[in-house]
């Protein structure tokens, strides 16, 4: 019987913090109509939908660093945080579904990278929703600790609002120093 783990990753644009990776080996209990990509669906019904698919899953998360990211480049952490995730399921799936065009490095895993998978297949959709709904609580828990970036609302990505708090309050540990405009900053800075 095949097992079909989906695999998505979310952050990529942020300008802070880690980026995130699920692994989704759906139950076939699963009503996969309610299922689409993680960026159409509202915060509640994303939230809720979470909580449903970890309920009747298989599912991991995995995290590559900020400072990974500046170290190995940004497509190389997002690799590497979807490995970390399928590493981590408790079951190994038999085929990977990958979103997007690159596959993580994994030996003895038959994986399969599909151009806006996101979209089109059921366990991708799912693995796009948990890593959203992981990412957003990591970061709304930096924002309280990290007051006027408007984290809560921008999640960290390039927004005027954040922009603005940047030039006003400075950059802190968890901006990616090697992504523009922020490496810029900090070339202004030196």
């Amino acid at each position: 019987m095949k097992i079909i783990a989906g695999v998505d990753e979310v952050g990529r644009g942020s300008l802070i913090g880690p980026v995130f990776a699920a692994a989704v080996i759906l139950d076939k209990s699963i009503d996969l109509k309610v299922l689409k990509d993680s960026k159409s669906i509202k915060k509640k019904r994303r939230e809720l939908l979470s909580n449903y698919i970890k309920k009747n899953s298989i599912w991991a998360i995995g995290k590559a660093s900020k400072e990974e990211i500046e170290k190995i480049n940004i497509l190389q952490a997002s690799l590497l945080a979807m490995k970390r995730a399928i590493k981590k399921l408790k079951k190994k799936p038999s085929h990977i579904l990958v979103d997007g065009n690159r596959l993580p490095k994994l030996k003895n895993y038959k994986m399969k990278a599909v151009v806006k998978g996101d979209k089109k297949i059921p366990s991708i959709s799912a693995a796009s929703i948990l890593a959203k709904v992981s990412r957003d609580k990591f970061i709304i828990s930096l924002a309280k600790k990290n007051i006027g970036y408007h984290w809560d609302k921008n999640f960290g990505y390039g927004t005027r609002q954040h922009l603005k708090a940047i030039k006003k309050i400075g950059l802190n540990k968890h901006h990616r120093k090697t992504f523009s405009p922020v490496s810029k900053i900090v070339k202004h800075n030196i």
